[in-house]
């Protein structure tokens, strides 16, 4: 699988911790997607139609700013991890792949949820990624890590 990088958006450390193991187990590099305007607690108030992220999971078009990341085309294999919002990635995600090259790359997506599941996800990185190999994702908790990256067959 060549180089290997983990990014991932956290916004409770749920998702953080995840992506620290990957890499840990993967040997790989590992750099968090930031969103150049940290959210506060009110922004990530789901129940309120009018917060932050309510009003960009709403906007099909919306591409929150990122903080610059390091040069990501040495990487051959990417793992995106994400909490699901909205049935999907959260928009930073959106702001990434249409930010960064990631035409020819393995593409492994990994979620964190508490009850939803990664499908439309999987769905949407296809639709965004044409020319990237998609890897079939999971959502994933400290507890199933391990079997998650042992079952990819990663040759470290």
């Amino acid at each position: 699988m060549g180089k290997i990088l983990v990014t991932y958006v956290s916004f409770s450390g749920v998702t953080k911790k995840v992506a620290e193991e990957i890499a840990n187990l993967t040997k790989a590099d590992i750099q968090e997607i930031k969103p150049k305007i940290p959210y506060t607690n009110e922004d990530l108030d789901w129940r309120n139609s009018k917060s932050r992220s309510s009003l960009e999971m709403q906007d099909l078009n919306s591409r929150p700013e990122i903080e610059e990341m390091q040069d990501i085309s040495i990487y051959d294999t990417i793992f995106i991890g994400y909490p699901i919002w909205w049935g999907t990635f959260p928009r930073e995600i959106n702001t990434f792949i249409e930010k960064y090259d990631l035409a020819n790359k393995t593409i492994i997506p990994f979620c964190t949820s508490g009850g939803s599941g990664i499908t439309e996800s999987i769905l949407d990185f296809k639709k965004y990624l044409l020319n990237s190999n998609i890897v079939e994702g999971k959502n994933l908790n400290m507890f199933n890590v391990k079997s998650f990256v042992e079952s990819l067959n990663i040759n470290l």
